[in-house]
């Protein structure tokens, strides 16, 4: 596989060129001390030990991704420990803090910042953006919080875990949100996602992007049989289009990894793509996926540009593969499953190359340059035609098929009036927390920066209706 932190790198170079930022404007000496009459601050709870009463171990995490509610959840740390991931955030070092939502507090849980390099770019201060070091300087970063800190039963609604992506790269503060929401609306297995308030010791951090984190109970909650096989990023075929050995496939496991694990059902598919003659390929394909799943996912995913996604074989010193992506395997049916990850740098690329990173060069099912590695863009970065891995090209062999299903997209969750209206209501539901963080914060998103980018987005999917 390509080495992945190169590709981390170029998605930083989006932020350098696009953005020209090299340090955020935050200043965290500015953010107002909590007080009894500022409304972000309200009181913490004092945690107890759990009765068993508690609505958090007794609901399911369907409260926690109403999609009809701004939900605010308070972290509290000890003043050292939050000096000490604000110190260094791109370590990724979990401390032990509380959790209070909803009047409940649950207590201890693990607390860290999350992403890769570009979640970082800017926003520390260490010179060397291609190695995040130093100090937090931004008021937002995304975080990470773990449920099971030191008890691995321990759930909340549900959850083992929360996800808060600080959306510091997207002033619609609206691609998380709708393009998890488009995938699920076509029958795509992908995560929820939901807009939150998110206060730390008693200040108002800001607006966040609540993402569900995919792991087993993601698996369990999605699939008939959830018990299964759930890889990261490790494509099922190699560039040379073999299967990997089943060492490297353990390697990328995210479940199971303590039960003896094999990877026999995805290495038995791969090597049944790898060996299938042209004229049997749909049927290998059928045989092993539900065809329309897949090319619903594929409609969604090249209509809204997810040009960073499962489809950029992005490519690094001769070796190419795609990230941002799951794989879960079903054992009952005997069915590989493709599922979305990080739709941060998802729609921009609609309209034109916006991004001079991410743009995926073919149209869908077309190959360039006779399968070799080929630039594009004016940065010169290297990427291979996604038809050239003989999955793909199997895939977009289903015409019809997925010509029906962009069009039920089309017609569907992607519809003028379905969209405007969703963006419609959730604008209202976030524009008092997004005007808070403007009041609050002096490099977050003015409510006229984000109004502006909203009607950009509308004209992204307008545009994408029309294609």
């Amino acid at each position: 596989m390509p080495n992945l932190n190169s590709m981390n790198i170029l998605k930083v170079t989006l932020s350098l060129f696009l953005l020209g930022i090299f340090a955020c404007t935050g200043d965290e000496s500015n953010v107002p001390t909590p007080t009894t009459e500022n409304p972000a601050t309200p009181s913490t709870p004092t945690a107890q030990i759990p009765t068993g009463e508690e609505l958090y171990l007794n609901e399911k995490s369907n409260v926690i991704f109403d999609q009809n509610e701004l939900h605010t959840f308070e972290l509290t740390l000890s003043p050292s420990d939050l000096q000490k991931i604000n110190s260094d955030p791109a370590a990724e070092e979990y401390v032990e803090g509380k959790l209070t939502f909803n009047g409940e507090t649950i207590e201890p849980v693990g607390i860290r910042y999350k992403g890769s390099i570009g979640a970082f770019v800017g926003c520390l201060t260490g010179r060397d953006w291609a190695n995040p070091s130093g100090s937090k300087t931004c008021t937002k970063l995304s975080m990470k919080i773990k449920i099971n800190w030191n008890d691995p039963e321990a759930r909340f609604y549900g959850l083992k875990k929360l996800q808060f992506h600080s959306q510091n790269n997207d002033d619609s503060q609206m691609r998380d949100r709708l393009g998890y929401y488009f995938f699920r609306e076509m029958g795509v297995p992908a995560p929820r996602a939901v807009h939150a308030r998110l206060i730390i010791n008693g200040i108002y951090s800001g607006l966040y992007s609540l993402v569900e984190q995919i792991d087993g109970r993601f698996t369990r909650q999605n699939f008939d049989d959830g018990t299964g096989n759930l890889y990261k990023e490790i494509w099922p075929l190699k560039s040379n289009g073999q299967p990997f050995s089943e060492r490297e496939y353990i390697d990328h496991l995210k479940t199971n990894e303590e039960e003896n694990p094999t990877a026999d059902l995805i290495r038995g598919f791969a090597t049944a793509v790898a060996e299938a003659k042209e004229e049997d390929l749909q049927g290998v394909i059928a045989e092993w996926m539900n065809v329309e799943e897949i090319m619903s996912y594929v409609a969604v995913d090249r209509t809204i540009r997810n040009d960073d996604g499962a489809f950029h074989w992005y490519c690094n010193g001769g070796d190419c593969s795609p990230h941002n992506f799951y794989w879960y395997e079903n054992p009952t049916e005997k069915k590989l499953h493709l599922i979305p990850w990080d739709l941060d740098n998802a729609f921009e690329n609609i309209i034109s190359p916006a991004n001079p990173v991410t743009p995926i060069v073919d149209p869908w099912g077309r190959i360039s340059n006779d399968c070799q590695p080929f630039s594009s863009g004016f940065l010169g970065i290297q990427q291979r035609s996604s038809a050239c891995d003989k999955l793909t090209g199997g895939w977009a062999s289903f015409t019809d098929r997925y010509a029906e299903r962009r069009e039920a997209f089309k017609q569907g969750p992607l519809s003028e009036a379905v969209v405007d209206d969703l963006i419609t209501t959730w604008q209202e539901q976030i524009r008092a927390a997004t005007q808070e963080a403007e009041t609050m914060h002096s490099d977050a998103v003015t409510v006229d920066r984000w109004e502006n980018a909203i009607s950009i987005f509308k004209t992204q999917l307008r545009t994408a209706r029309l294609r």
